[in-house]
């Protein structure tokens, strides 16, 4: 890690803007085009109401805002969904993703569940079984035959 002054906490809703900025600036990283980008605009803007409604954590260092994750609400009391983790491109491969993800599987184990689920963006799939993750499908994504890895992560010991 480059900085010793790192802290995981709950986002606030007052967070909405930089969690979008850092969204969208890690999603155009892997270099989508401007027109793609502006499709998924919506789908990558984080609201008040998205951070009131989920389990929303940010990575804070030297206190700024460098990374979050995102877990949905769960829907069942054995699955929940990771449904973002985006890590600004500056921190990028030092470790902070791993830092959030394994936050991520703490706080999950903690409350009882037994598989973490996510839709991982193509890209980042290779991180995700880095960390243990298993694909286990694939959806179609809004590109054209582009698509999504399904993945999982059992929490059972």
């Amino acid at each position: 890690m480059e900085s010793l002054n790192e802290q995981l906490m709950v986002a606030l809703p007052s967070d909405h803007k930089i969690l979008t900025e850092v969204t969208k600036r890690s999603k155009a990283f892997w270099g989508y085009s401007p027109e793609q980008m502006e499709k998924w605009e919506e789908e990558l803007t984080i609201t008040m109401s998205y951070i009131v409604a989920n389990q929303v954590y940010k990575l804070m260092i030297d206190n700024k805002l460098v990374g979050y994750y995102a877990l949905l609400k769960a829907e069942n009391t054995d699955k929940i969904k990771l449904d973002n983790l985006f890590v600004l491109p500056e921190y990028m491969g030092k470790g902070y993703g791993k830092v959030l993800l394994e936050d991520c599987i703490c706080r999950v184990k903690e409350q009882g569940f037994n598989v973490l689920t996510l839709d991982a963006d193509p890209h980042a799939e290779s991180f995700y079984i880095h960390c243990g993750f298993k694909t286990v499908g694939k959806l179609a994504s809004s590109i054209s035959g582009r698509y999504l890895p399904l993945m999982e992560f059992s929490l059972m010991s």
